[in-house]
């Protein structure tokens, strides 16, 4: 495509957001593994409801990191003949896997572990280990988070996307379950101290267990979120009006086109679209030249980084032009 073509503004190639993704996904299971063995010490010495909770969710999140990192190494594999628009959807299954063992390794364990403290309550102890080790986490968390929205923010900022709009929308599944899993662990980890700090408070331990069942009501609304967006993404979404402005704008650009009158964006992956489209061809070519320059138009379509197939037809000459 030419060099002042729009879709080449689209932070969408998968070299460079993959690289960073991987690195928003292992920050994220060091700091998770590291915080999980805290937490299960933690919990083992206090016999608190909450941190037992809080450990679940930590050991859920750590084993989800290695998903997210399957994903982004399986999805990145190039393009062969059996799959010609590449492997980029295996990013999603293997983010579904990890979405679902935060629901059932994270929520069901903590409600489930919250709701037998309540019918046999035990009373905790050794409340100062408690703290130093929320402390310790929230540190550790607040970190990993940090460096999702790092990436967040800079590929919002290209698309002219509020933050957490782009959170929700993007087609990098890794990212997504980074930012929202980090997001749930800080606001679990002020669940579990205010739990921890009631029961200090009052000497029962009926706040430690509603802490834990809390922690997993809000582990499992992530965990549906997340559920819920790569099942979207699996089943096929149309890139958004954004993308397809850039296209338009993108084929209207070259010298070849008068005009587009079809198009179809297909999220194919992380970063990754086909596209499909009807481009009317200037001027009044023979059947053979036509052909050629088809065929030309795709391949500076898929010279884009974002682009991982394309094919053009010919308009009809009553359809309508589209505009970016």
């Amino acid at each position: 495509m030419p060099e002042a073509a729009p879709l080449e503004n689209i932070p969408t190639g998968r070299s460079e957001g993959g690289s960073e993704s991987t690195t928003t996904v292992v920050i994220a299971f060091v700091a998770n593994l590291a915080i999980a063995i805290a937490k299960t010490f933690a919990a083992l010495i206090t016999a608190s409801a909450s941190l037992v909770a809080e450990a679940a969710h930590s050991w859920a999140d750590a084993g989800n990191e290695i998903f997210l990192l399957i994903a982004n190494r399986r999805s990145s594999r190039e393009p062969d003949r059996t799959h010609p628009l590449g492997f980029g959807r295996e990013s999603y299954v293997w983010s579904l896997f990890a979405a679902l063992g935060l629901f059932v390794a994270g929520a069901a364990v903590s409600i489930t572990h919250g709701i037998q403290e309540l019918v046999s309550p035990e009373a905790s102890s050794e409340f100062l280990v408690g703290y130093l080790v929320l402390a310790l986490a929230f540190v550790f968390e607040g970190f990993s988070f940090l460096q999702g929205i790092r990436q967040a923010r800079k590929e919002a900022a290209t698309l002219e996307r509020d933050l957490i709009d782009h959170v929700l929308r993007t087609s990098d599944p890794t990212l997504r379950a980074v930012v929202f899993e980090d997001a749930a662990a800080l606001i679990g980890l002020l669940i579990a101290a205010a739990a921890l700090g009631a029961h200090q408070l009052t000497g029962s331990p009926v706040p430690d267990a509603i802490g834990s069942i809390l922690v997993g009501v809000l582990l499992a609304v992530v965990a549906v979120v997340l559920i819920n967006r790569n099942r979207r993404f699996l089943v096929g979404e149309e890139a958004d009006a954004s993308t397809r402005s850039a296209v338009i704008r993108a084929l209207l650009a070259l010298p070849q086109v008068d005009r587009v009158t079809y198009l179809r964006l297909e999220i194919v992956g992380p970063r990754m679209i086909n596209v499909v489209g009807d481009v009317d061809i200037a001027g009044d070519q023979v059947e053979h030249h036509v052909a050629v320059i088809l065929r030309d138009l795709e391949a500076r379509m898929q010279a884009s980084p974002a682009v991982v197939g394309a094919v053009l037809s010919l308009s009809a000459p009553d359809e309508e032009s589209l505009t970016p």
